[in-house]
């Protein structure tokens, strides 16, 4: 009878044991609660609660401007990673730091100085305003918010695939009579290309569920300002449960739908290497 094969690394049952059990502990009964809580509603009620005049306008400020964010951040990440990538200019290794503030940064707080600079009287918002651009308590105040927190994901997701793509390439092109914008769209774009979607996507699905650094520029107008995040947060605090998760279900469904965009991205990503040239 041939010997028992045994694997490297011992222990893998309990390990997967721990690991469900933790991941229905953290994430499966709490989304589990939320689906049930809604449910107890009618489909009527349901439909009502999620179609509702304050919740098509919040749906269409969140995503609206978490669209906007992040296509503001594919652009504006991919040329700060392409400056951190391809060149050296003093100071370099802080700015490579600032990019990460976002995340370190309590959302709060990112919220407080971003009101303080854009208000009326604010550094910044002082000579934006005689110009007609109000950006503190103003839709565009919840974009500023949501570019803001979502720059590091489009440019750590960029940042790699251009360390890997060698500038030599680009010399090659160019040695054989491509133009700049040609080489930028035949080579480089077609090798960031998945990265950018992948950097795309995760600035979306962030911003989408973003909180703290919108509530305070945003101002919470109803109908005007008023995210679907503050929308949850208001049913909640009028004991409104049922609405409350009943607007929380079309989030997460919105949630799930970005996470499945990631990883078939991501997927693509890891097989599909555009030839030189394509």
């Amino acid at each position: 009878m041939g010997a028992r094969r045994r694997r490297i690394l011992p222990g893998f049952g309990l390990a997967l044991g721990f690991t469900l059990l933790y991941f229905g502990l953290v994430v499966l009964i709490p989304l589990g609660g939320l689906v049930l809580k809604s449910s107890t509603m009618s489909w009527g009620q349901f439909w009502g609660a999620v179609t509702a005049p304050r919740a098509l306008a919040s749906y269409r400020l969140t995503f609206g401007a978490a669209l906007a964010g992040a296509g503001i951040n594919v652009l504006f990440g991919a040329i700060v990673a392409w400056v951190l990538v391809r060149y050296d200019f003093p100071l370099k290794k802080l700015v490579d730091a600032l990019v990460d503030l976002p995340f370190a940064l309590p959302t709060a707080v990112a919220g407080i100085a971003l009101t303080s600079l854009y208000a009326g009287n604010g550094w910044i918002g002082r000579w934006l305003e005689p110009l007609g651009i109000k950006v503190a308590f103003a839709p565009l105040g919840v974009v500023v918010a949501l570019t803001f927190i979502g720059l590091p994901f489009v440019v750590r997701t960029v940042q790699p695939v251009l360390e890997d793509l060698d500038a030599e390439i680009e010399e090659a092109a160019a040695s054989l009579g491509a133009r700049r914008w040609q080489t930028i769209r035949r080579v480089i774009f077609p090798e960031l290309w998945p990265a950018l979607a992948t950097g795309f996507a995760l600035a979306l699905a962030r911003a989408l569920g973003e909180y703290g650094s919108v509530v305070f520029i945003a101002g919470n107008i109803q109908m005007k300002t008023e995210i679907t995040a503050l929308l949850i947060v208001g049913k909640l605090e009028q004991y409104d449960y049922a609405g409350a998760t009943a607007v929380a279900v079309v989030m997460l469904f919105a949630s799930f739908v970005l996470l499945l965009t990631i990883n078939g991205l991501q997927r693509w990503a890891t097989w599909r290497r555009p030839a030189f040239g394509d």
